[in-house]
């Protein structure tokens, strides 16, 4: 009992001095002396705390930050000084040693385009195929021991666009700057892959482009041909021009590829095939020739004013070249012509108003067992002078000299006809009885 008493009156006590501390809570006074109301007095302390704790720890927190950005944006300051002294470090090595790559590579070109450092003159032999390219041409004067700078070379050779070179062999010296190499080996003054080649006279365009390919002048034989019938010339040849019936004739250039022996190089541009033996033709027609009954010498065009001929010179070129082809000598050659001339201008009474020759009946080809398996053995020439009257539309083949000789200065004869035994030997005749009187003979 008596501890029930006492633990009550512990509780009492202790109840009394919370009521006690709760009053004086509420007695409290301000800094002023004044006193107010216990009801608004725990609000205003829990919502003074809570702001006030808020905004401490708000300004603490952004004091941190911007401290922390602050030591950041030091330290990053601090990399990048560090890190730009590296890359300017860096840098200026790069540059140093690639100034100085540069500098070897251009010293060291230079030296070679300029050759300063080739002493030695030898000649040497360089072989460039058909449709080299500038890396093959560098390898083979590399190997040759003309350049020592292939790269430096092919830069030279396509920055001065001269990377485009001809086939040929040429002959080399080993101190030779880069332009005197690329200047020998674009023209072909230093080529040694000659060749010889001699045209018959008589021989026709298609004969000489069998030949010419034949002998390994020639590479590209279509292309020869195709430039035969082209007008290619006319601006460098007056004689080539002047040709007027061009769509008439199989090759506008039979006639004018003179006959005579050539040095051309291997597998040369057929172009410069022409341009030779043009340029050669044209030389031989101005040169002064002893024709037949004059004793000065004149060239061909001024024997044509002499003898006031009524033929012009492509007219004469195609005389020439049935006199070529049908004449068995020289001597023959001025008795043909004769015959031919005296048919031309004989009256329509007479007969012989057709030319009618064995050699222009399959042009362009040389006979009959001579066409082409696509051709046919109908094949019909327009040059066939046993179908058409007076001279076909051109020359039938290729004449020498005494044959144009002949064919301005005919013998002067009565012969309309002729013929040659099987040794060659020819026969003449004023009259068609006469004329089968010997073939009857050479039979």
């Amino acid at each position: 009992m008596s501890n029930d008493n006492n633990y009550n009156g512990f509780e009492e006590q202790r109840r009394r001095k919370a009521e006690n501390f709760k009053l004086n809570i509420r007695d409290n006074y301000d800094d002023n002396g004044s006193s107010y109301s216990a009801e608004a007095e725990p609000e205003e302390i829990s919502s003074y705390s809570g702001e006030e704790v808020k905004y401490q720890i708000e300004r603490e927190s952004k004091k941190s930050l911007k401290k922390r950005k602050k030591e950041e944006k030091k330290e990053l300051k601090a990399r990048n000084r560090r890190n730009r002294r590296i890359f300017r470090i860096t840098w200026i090595v790069s540059v140093l040693i690639v100034g100085a790559m540069v500098a070897v590579y251009f010293i060291t070109g230079m030296n070679d385009l300029l050759a300063i450092n080739r002493k030695d003159d030898s000649a040497v032999t360089v072989q460039v195929p058909k449709d080299a390219d500038i890396n093959t041409v560098t390898t083979a004067l590399k190997n040759s021991g003309v350049i020592a700078e292939p790269n430096y070379f092919k830069l030279y050779a396509t920055i001065t666009k001269n990377d485009t070179f001809s086939q040929g062999t040429y002959e080399l010296k080993k101190n030779m700057d880069y332009q005197a190499i690329i200047t020998n080996l674009q023209g072909t003054s230093n080529r040694t892959d000659t060749i010889e080649v001699t045209i018959i006279e008589g021989q026709n365009v298609l004969e000489i482009a069998d030949k010419l390919e034949a002998e390994g002048a020639l590479g590209d034989k279509a292309k020869f041909l195709e430039l035969c019938n082209s007008n290619e010339f006319d601006d460098d040849y007056d004689f080539i021009k002047s040709i007027q019936n061009t769509k008439e004739r199989y090759y506008k250039l039979e006639g004018y590829l003179y006959p005579d022996k050539y040095e051309f190089y291997v597998n040369e541009d057929p172009a410069s095939i022409i341009y030779k033996i043009l340029n050669n033709y044209e030389k031989r027609i101005y040169e002064k020739q002893a024709f037949n009954g004059y004793e000065k010498l004149y060239s061909v065009n001024k024997m044509l004013e002499k003898t006031e001929s009524e033929y012009n010179l492509d007219e004469i070129m195609t005389i020439a070249s049935i006199i070529q082809a049908e004449a068995a000598d020289s001597e023959d050659m001025y008795y043909i012509s004769s015959i031919l001339h005296n048919r031309l201008n004989a009256d329509s009474d007479m007969g012989v108003n057709s030319l009618g020759l064995d050699s222009t009946k399959y042009y362009p080809y040389r006979s009959e067992d001579k066409l082409p398996a696509n051709v046919g053995s109908n094949f019909k020439s327009r040059y066939n002078t046993y179908d058409n009257e007076g001279l076909p539309p051109g020359p039938i083949c290729n004449p020498g000299m005494e044959a144009i000789k002949a064919a301005i200065c005919p013998n002067d004869t009565s012969y309309f006809y002729f013929c040659h035994d099987s040794s060659g030997r020819a026969y003449y005749a004023s009259t068609i009885y006469e004329h089968e009187a010997n073939l009857e003979y050479i039979e």
